[in-house]
């Protein structure tokens, strides 16, 4: 087996870590123009909004309703599942109805396995969507140690069978969506390049060389995953190709897969999502949860709208000769350790208090702490916050074991107890301070504030940065890029203040800010605040900043549900089920339990999960550990009981502890 994921071709691909016109400016990438229909994409035009029916393809009224419904929500292309020539052909009487009432959305097929449903499609639709790691392979998770001969021929028989599509395309001016999906790359690519971005970029690659051969541009490309880091990776490494290989600057359809429901999938969203959208990449944008496809359109806006005038407000920022940072592949900035913070801990988060009324810090369920009349002590839950700031009103009573106290400095000199609360120093304080912490201090710096080493010595130091620029990631990535240069080690928490308490804008704003910088190993720890604070907003403070760590694969503190968003193969209610099986597991710690519609959103597409529940006919639910099926057509009845059985099997189950709360 030749697993490719440190060798020359991955090493030539790092030698420049360009993949954006540049890492400080706001400069959206220039792409070609496909024309979908009468709505065409590219650089050219505004970031288009899609999304995906979820009701049967061959129920044709009800799919023109939906249809109607998202194109009324914002989607600007609809895609509809095609399974089967059958679903291909009905796509034909969804079309005309639509077109009868007056809408003209371009439709897009979404194709899986079956070339002949593609090739009938694209007679009909506007665009097809393929997945290059099933369109003409087969997957059955078995590695092949191939020859060069025997791979060559590989590519040959897929080129076979994918130049009648190009042909059909071309002679109806249909575009094509080739779309690498991280959980569905073939056997024979996990053979090579094994389940890496390295492995996504190259699936797609090799379709697209055959287009370019036959003179067919009409692309779009995209590198879905329900890992965000890895969905960032493989986009970025996707765009350094087609740059290194000549290829055209085809435009990009941005999506984290199996995102989820709620804020979870808002969070996962927007880490992935935004953090491209940050460095000008994306053409479109699809949000996939688990929720009807109308509500996608709205927070896939959200995130669109905020680079609507990025570059006219933004202040300008040092341009980047050389980044130290691999953006193909995850590493964590080195830190110091310093008290609980930077080195090998976890980022932590850190609730602000600091506008919530005195009378109201004993309420620290907002924020996860919990006291237990009995046993008359205090318990956290799995988002429990490491540390809350008071600010200059100081907390009244001895807080929990697990939770510490950061206030002002001037209100910090006033108080006895040294050891479990701590200064948050402005510069120009704590440069003339006459006291410190000998434990811990907390340093609040702009991202235009000079730092050295020399200047805060060698006293126990957390920076807390903030930005007041409109394009406030890249100037923080931009300082601590900086601390990087001088060898500063020292821990750095992302403070960000938000204005306004609408709900999808908090989490995704705040997704994208922190989510941007921790996807590049950058920041120790987390604190959003808000212009107006009450302990609802801190509540929803302290959760979305959890949800970003987790997004971010930097710290695993609750479940993780990887559920598809449903589409017309969806064999039982995904919305119901994912409350079922949340309701019986959100108490398990960092396992992952993909909920997938069908066996073609299956195996492949929750890679990433510990456990999976998957729909394989009507009624029969298949469950899996990892990717392999542990337990065949089990009844819907009693598949989540299953399910909890396999967890326990495994020795990750615990109980639920039910919290007293006062």
């Amino acid at each position: 087996m030749t697993i490719i994921n440190d060798t020359v071709s991955l090493q030539d691909a790092i030698k420049s870590y360009q993949y954006a016109n540049s890492l400080t400016e706001y400069s959206r990438r220039k792409t070609i123009t496909v024309n979908i229909g009468g709505v065409p994409m590219g650089s050219d035009y505004p970031i288009r909004v899609q999304s995906m029916t979820t009701v049967d393809t061959m129920n044709t009224e009800g799919s023109i309703e939906q249809v109607i419904r998202m194109v009324e929500s914002g989607c600007e292309y609809v895609r509809i599942t095609a399974p089967s020539v059958k679903e291909a052909q009905n796509l034909e009487n969804i079309r005309k109805g639509l077109r009868a009432r007056g809408y003209e959305v371009p439709l897009v097929a979404d194709i899986h396995f079956t070339p002949n449903a593609a090739e009938l499609a694209a007679r009909i639709v506007e665009k097809v969507r393929i997945n290059p790691g099933n369109y003409a392979d087969k997957k059955r998770f078995e590695i092949i140690d191939y020859t060069e001969d025997e791979y060559q021929r590989e590519l040959e028989r897929i080129r076979e069978k994918f130049i009648p599509l190009i042909n059909i395309c071309k002679e109806y001016g249909t575009a094509m969506r080739i779309g690498t999906n991280h959980g569905s790359l073939s056997d024979r690519i996990m053979s090579r390049y094994g389940d890496s971005p390295l492995g996504m970029v190259e699936s797609a690659l090799e379709f697209l060389r055959i287009c370019e051969e036959f003179n067919y541009d009409q692309v779009v490309l995209s590198m879905k995953s329900s890992n965000p880091l890895v969905m960032v990776e493989a986009y970025r490494l996707l765009v350094h190709r087609l740059d290194a290989e000549g290829l055209k600057p085809y435009p990009l359809h941005l999506g984290v897969t199996e995102a989820g429901e709620g804020e979870d999938g808002r969070i996962k969203s927007a880490v992935g999502i935004g953090t491209l959208l940050e460095d000008g990449l994306g053409d479109t944008v699809r949000v996939s949860l688990t929720e009807d496809p109308e509500f996608e359109a709205p927070v896939a806006k959200s995130l669109i709208d905020r680079y609507t005038q990025r570059a006219k407000v933004s202040k300008p920022i040092a341009p980047l000769a050389i980044s130290p940072i691999n953006p193909f592949q995850y590493s964590r900035r080195k830190t110091q350790e310093v008290y609980n913070f930077g080195g090998g801990n976890v980022p932590r988060v850190i609730a602000d208090f600091s506008q919530i009324a005195v009378e109201q810090y004993e309420d620290l369920r907002s924020i996860g702490h919990f006291f237990l009349p009995v046993p008359d002590k205090w318990k956290m839950n799995d988002i429990g916050a490491d540390f809350i700031y008071s600010g200059a009103r100081p907390v009244p009573f001895m807080l929990p074991m697990g939770l510490k106290e950061i206030m002002d400095y001037e209100t910090w000199k006033t108080q006895s107890d040294r050891e479990h609360k701590f200064p948050l120093f402005t510069l120009n304080e704590f440069i003339v301070a006459e006291e410190q912490s000998s434990i811990l201090n907390f340093v609040k710096v702009d991202t235009s504030a000079p730092l050295s080493a020399e200047t805060l010595g060698n006293i126990p130091v957390v920076l807390v940065l903030e930005s007041q620029n409109a394009h406030a990631m890249p100037e923080m990535r931009r300082f601590m890029i900086d601390l990087m240069d001088k060898n500063v080690t020292i821990p750095v928490i992302i403070q960000r203040t938000y204005s306004g308490n609408n709900f999808d804008e908090l989490s995704l704003f705040a997704a994208t800010d922190c989510g941007g910088l921790l996807v590049d190993g950058m920041g120790d720890g987390i604190m959003l605040s808000a212009v107006q604070t009450d302990l609802g907003l801190a509540k929803q403070q302290n959760s979305i900043g959890f949800g970003i760590l987790q997004a971010a694969r930097t710290r695993m503190s609750k479940t993780e549900y990887i559920s598809c968003p449903s589409c017309g193969r969806t064999l039982f209610d995904l919305q119901e089920t994912t409350a079922m099986i949340r309701k019986r597991t959100d108490h398990l710690k960092g396992v992952k339990i993909g909920i997938m519609g069908c066996i073609v959103n299956g195996p492949g597409e929750m890679a990433d999960a510990d456990y999976g529940y998957v729909g394989i006919g009507k009624d029969k639910i298949a469950l899996y550990r990892g990717q392999q099926v542990v337990k065949k057509s089990v009844t819907a009845a009693a598949a989540v009981d299953e399910l909890i059985n396999l967890i326990k099997e495994d020795a990750k189950w615990f109980e639920p502890e039910a919290l007293e709360l006062t």
